[in-house]
């Protein structure tokens, strides 16, 4: 047990030794936060040297620093004498440095030679963030009132009692507009009555096979073969049928390939279609408009009869609308 009497000595003492060395080395009060930038060139002007009381005038601080640095102004919570009005700040980078320029806008209140205060600067480095202060520089301050003001007679009045003061009336000229604006619009609402869009009345359309046969009229008084448009006689056609059968039956017959119009077709098997007909001028037509074939006079008059025969076999007017029961009859009955 004595052997070890040495050793626990030595550990109590270890264990009463401070282990906040943080605490041992606290920033002493009083240091400053941050460490004094060096910046390699500084230039400040005040513009103009010389101003009113009130007026403003311009600050210029040029900076030239290293390339890796970033000046910013820090805003002066007291300004004395002085009001910072705005400030600007421009960066202009070089080969191995850079100029930061600002231009404080600022205005005095206090005659005679008056000294700009000090501008604290922040300054973001790679080492850390430091500072710099830029001391004022004097701009002289005079009176607005003109030199021989005393001897003129014009000093500072005291407050005078309230007095009547003319104010220009718009009312006459705002009258005048008012008028020439209602002319204006009544001008435009009697206009666009005038010409406004009249009702038209829709008459409802034809039943469908009066409406391909007068296509097909059309088409045959055109007599586009006798003048050797043979080609555009067979694409008027082919529409003109294909869109009957396709209001007819249902179904989009203007998009369909031939092979697609007679598949839809036969899947539908209406009542009175000649298919064998209807797949001949399908053929055929194909061939005149898109493989270059000739077709005589013959074959282009057959083709257009074939679409009068097509909507007489095919086309069944619609019932008439059902008159309602007389409820009265119908229980007489």
């Amino acid at each position: 047990m004595s052997r070890w009497m040495p050793l626990f000595a030595v550990l109590l003492c270890v264990g009463g030794l401070p282990t906040d060395v943080h605490a041992q080395q606290a920033t002493p009060p009083g240091a400053p936060a941050h460490e004094e930038a060096k910046p390699l060139d500084v230039s400040a002007r005040v513009d103009p040297q010389q101003v009113r009381i009130g007026d403003p005038f311009t600050y210029h601080v040029v900076i030239t620093h290293p390339k890796d640095q970033r000046y910013e102004l820090a805003v002066p919570k007291e300004t004395g004498d002085f009001e910072l009005l705005d400030q600007t700040r421009q960066r202009q980078d070089g080969a191995d440095s850079a100029t930061t320029t600002f231009a404080i806008r600022m205005s005095a209140f206090a005659l005679g030679t008056v000294k700009v205060p000090s501008l604290a600067f922040d300054v973001a480095t790679p080492e850390g963030p430091r500072a710099y202060t830029l001391p004022g520089r004097e701009v002289d301050v005079v009176s607005t009132l003109p030199e021989d003001a005393d001897g003129q007679g014009a000093d500072l009045f005291d407050i005078q009692p309230p007095q009547e003061v003319p104010i220009r009336s718009w009312r006459l000229l705002l009258t005048v507009l008012g008028v020439l604006v209602a002319g204006v619009l009544a001008w435009m609402l009697a206009r666009w009555w005038k010409n406004r869009p009249k009702r038209v009345v829709v008459a409802p359309p034809l039943p469908l096979d009066v409406r391909t046969r007068k296509s097909l009229d059309a088409l045959k008084t055109d007599d586009l073969p006798a003048r050797g448009h043979v080609k555009e006689h067979y694409f008027r056609l082919s529409e003109i049928i294909r869109g009957y059968l396709g209001e007819r039956y249902g179904f989009e017959a203007l998009e369909c390939t031939s092979s697609e119009l007679m598949a839809s077709l036969r899947r539908l098997s209406p009542p009175g279609l000649p298919e064998d007909k209807l797949m001949r001028f399908v053929s055929e037509s194909d061939m005149v408009k898109y493989a270059r074939a000739d077709a005589s006079p013959e074959s282009c008059r057959d083709a257009l009869l074939f679409g009068y025969e097509l909507v007489d076999k095919t086309y069944v007017p619609p019932a008439p609308p059902q008159a309602p029961v007389n409820a009265a009859a119908s229980r007489v009955q």
